[in-house]
């Protein structure tokens, strides 16, 4: 299983990326995360796109408080894909 990794907090709140998932990650590269209910998402940020994956970690935040609260509609999927396309 190339995809999944076990890691571990340690009394300093640190955690170890696994090596398969660090093979891609240069040194001092930032990266997002991402809390969605209980769930966390680890995601490189580059310099020239940091603007957009900030607003994409707002957007995904702001989606799941509103999901949590009700605040959402059912729609037919070709009108979500519409949507979608928006953004």
């Amino acid at each position: 299983m190339k995809n999944i990794g076990i890691i571990k907090m340690n009394s300093k709140g640190q955690v170890t990326i696994p090596k398969v998932f660090r093979r891609n990650i240069k040194k001092n590269e930032i990266l997002l995360m991402i809390r969605k209910r209980n769930s966390i998402t680890l995601r490189k940020a580059s310099s020239k796109k940091m603007a957009e994956d900030l607003k994409l970690a707002y957007k995904t935040e702001e989606a799941w408080k509103q999901i949590e609260q009700g605040k959402f509609k059912t729609m037919k999927v070709e009108d979500f894909l519409k949507e979608l396309k928006k953004w």
